[in-house]
């Protein structure tokens, strides 16, 4: 079946269609939520509830840009609304220079070991790094989705930064360490 077909059948509940769906988004939508969760566990959930959103506001589709797209707005503004619900965003007084240039010159990092340390960042400075740097969201639209202000969005992403640098500069002394 074609994504229009696939779109149209799932309007009407059709549970095949949405199970097709399902399983052609479900792979893209679910490293979306990895990304923007602390585990594997919470991004499962994630994903099962924005599809639960996706399904029920298909008819909302009006075939203005992707549906892939829409699929996953959707999902991010989920996940980000359970982070929101738990007073993630409160304000915390932080002293960090408002942009920080942090450059990483390692390119033998793999991708588990990067997404394990973003995953283990804390909440407010893993959602601004992944929307700013993974989805390339400006800071004024970090500051819209989440409910803060620009600095603080530039000040999260700077603390991010620095905290994922030296977690990568600690595993490289690590690994030098056990292979001299």
């Amino acid at each position: 079946m074609i994504l229009e077909q696939l779109i149209y059948e799932c309007t009407k509940n059709n549970t095949k269609a949405q199970e097709q769906l399902y399983h052609l988004l479900a792979p893209k939508l679910f490293s979306v939520c990895l990304k923007y969760s602390r585990d594997y566990a919470e991004a499962q959930d994630n994903l099962q509830e924005s599809f639960l959103i996706i399904f029920d506001k298909i008819s909302q589709f009006k075939n203005k840009g992707s549906f892939e797209g829409w699929a996953k707005r959707i999902t991010i503004n989920y996940t980000l609304q359970q982070y929101r619900n738990k007073g993630v965003f409160e304000i915390i007084s932080e002293k960090i220079a408002d942009e920080e240039n942090v450059e990483i010159e390692d390119e033998n990092i793999s991708l588990d070991f990067l997404t394990k340390i973003i995953q283990e960042l804390p909440d407010r400075y893993r959602l601004v790094f992944n929307l700013y740097v993974m989805d390339d969201y400006s800071h004024k639209e970090i500051a819209e989705m989440l409910n803060i202000n620009i600095g603080t969005s530039k000040s999260n992403l700077a603390r991010a930064k620095a905290i994922l640098k030296e977690k990568i500069e600690l595993n490289n002394n690590y690994s030098i360490q056990k292979t001299k």
